[in-house]
């Protein structure tokens, strides 16, 4: 989370329409857990717009990206790539090996510490080409049975930063959300420190979730993107 190693969550693939709240959450979820960046297919434009509204209101720093080059953003990257399917290692079995790759705690062979790595964590949206289980140093499974790809990356990052990024202090924000048993109370971030009053309260959902079904549609492989 922001240090000398960057973690790079990539959405493969996206069918606009089908895909959008999906997309979307992938988003959020790799900035609230802990990435530093997400990478978008260049016809998310939608879902991009709204990662980067949230991080603007609600701090950061995070990075929003539209590219059209996937399959060379996997096959180019320079760090260690994980690729979360329903397929692959089970995560309880990897994450120290992940972990230890990236250099996130732990010493290496030699006793010392861990050499920072970037980590690019794959997360598909559609079908995915063979080669990129190829390329993956890491096929991650949470749980190998169907659900949620944003279930799937909020585990993964959890377990790869060992909750650590659940205290993150959040840069730059306009609002802030006051944790409390009941209610929802959002506040003016400036306020936050030293207000007794902590305003009023804010209506709406602050953009997380924007229908009735905030986010369990949309993949044929409901669990990961990966169908072969």
């Amino acid at each position: 989370m922001h240090d000398a190693r960057e973690v790079v969550v990539l959405r493969y693939g996206h069918r606009p329409g089908r895909d959008d709240r999906m997309t979307t959450h992938v988003g959020l979820t790799a900035r609230a857990l802990g990435a530093d960046r997400v990478i978008f297919p260049d016809n998310a434009g939608q879902s991009a717009e709204t990662v980067r509204d949230i991080t603007d209101r609600f701090g950061g720093p995070f990075a929003v990206e539209l590219r059209d080059d996937q399959q060379a953003i996997v096959r180019d990257f320079e760090g260690v790539v994980a690729h979360l399917t329903m397929y692959g290692e089970r995560v309880q079995d990897v994450e120290g090996d992940v972990r230890e790759a990236v250099g996130i705690g732990g010493p290496d062979a030699t006793g010392g510490a861990s050499t920072p790595r970037d980590l690019l964590v794959v997360v598909g949206g559609e079908k995915v080409p063979w080669a990129l289980y190829e390329r993956a140093d890491f096929n991650v499974g949470v749980t190998n049975q169907p659900h949620s790809e944003v279930a799937g990356l909020a585990v993964f990052l959890d377990r790869l930063f060992e909750g650590a990024e659940l205290d993150r202090e959040w840069e730059d924000a306009d609002r802030r959300v006051m944790p409390e048993a009941t209610g929802k109370t959002v506040i003016d971030a400036d306020d936050a420190e030293d207000s007794d009053d902590p305003g009023t309260e804010d209506s709406d959902d602050p953009g997380t979730e924007d229908s009735d079904d905030p986010g369990t549609e949309d993949s044929d492989d409901p669990g990961t993107g990966a169908r072969d």
